[in-house]
């Protein structure tokens, strides 16, 4: 144990300092690597080589449960705990999230607001059913950046958004129109978001009317309200944002336009979709 130990993070630390550490020779320990490799052992190197890959491929943002999907998805035969103790023998991990929030949402306002029709039902059963809008923020060399998304309940696809300096209602107008123009939803669709003066607006509140979209509204400081929203955008942050230092608002456009448009909607793996990426999803059930 205690060479495997040191086998396990020699590209970490010296050698010799482990095994004066342990108590144990280095000779020892060059005369363990030297034995011959046990079928156990070469099929372990060959799928940690594999779990690096995917790790990397997805820029270190898959934990052990979506590593494993993509494993079994590429052909391979390998339990959950194997990956787990692999992944956490050799220090592979997803990238935690940092907890920092401006308030983007100014419902100190005199404009009507709409019922809480979900009431943290968050259950659709189809496409098109259920979207849920907000706004968060990135910061940049020039200031903060607002992005707006409309994300679909049933497939978690965002079906709109728009990046703007500001947080008027312009910001979350782009958002409602591009959704509307790619999804042509059905009447009856209902739209929630919180309170907000950008929602509550009378502007907004006409192109949800014209398209026949029902409108919804959290309570007032109540995040759990739109809990799926905030998870989507917990996932931007920990898996881009955060892990940026975005020197000026364009290069921010241009990330998030990938990570929404390439990565996220098309290549991430959902849990709660089954672990099919929200386009899938959304085909599955076309």
């Amino acid at each position: 144990m205690k060479f495997r130990l040191i086998e396990d993070h020699r590209e970490i630390h010296p050698v010799r300092v482990m095994c004066a550490a342990l108590g144990v020779s280095p000779s020892g320990y060059y005369a363990w690597r030297r034995q011959p490799e046990s079928p156990r052992k070469a099929a372990n190197r060959r799928l940690l080589a594999d779990i690096r890959r995917l790790h990397g491929q997805h820029r270190e943002r898959y934990g052990a449960p979506r590593i494993h999907r993509a494993l079994i998805d590429e052909g391979q035969k390998v339990s959950r705990s194997r990956v787990e103790r692999l992944m956490r023998r050799h220090g592979i991990r997803a990238h935690a999230p940092r907890r920092f929030r401006v308030r983007t949402t100014d419902s100190t306002h005199t404009l009507p607001i709409a019922p809480n029709l979900l009431d943290q039902t968050f259950i659709a059963v189809r496409p098109n059913q259920v979207w849920l809008a907000d706004i968060t923020y990135v910061r940049t060399g020039e200031g903060w950046l607002y992005l707006a998304v409309v994300l679909d309940l049933f497939s978690r696809k965002v079906v709109g958004w728009a990046m703007r300096d500001h947080m008027r209602v312009e910001l979350t107008i782009a958002a409602l129109t591009m959704a509307i123009q790619r999804q042509r939803p059905p009447a009856g669709l209902i739209h929630h978001s919180d309170r907000g003066s950008q929602y509550a607006a009378g502007d907004y509140r006409d192109i949800l009317k014209a398209a026949g979209i029902v409108q919804s509204m959290s309570r007032k400081g109540n995040c759990w309200d739109n809990a799926p929203m905030e998870s989507f955008f917990g996932t931007v942050k920990t898996e881009l944002v955060h892990r940026q230092d975005y020197p000026d608002q364009e290069t921010a456009r241009r990330d998030l336009f990938a990570y929404i448009e390439i990565y996220y909607n098309r290549q991430r793996m959902h849990s709660a979709l089954g672990y099919l990426t929200p386009v899938q999803t959304e085909l599955q059930a076309a």
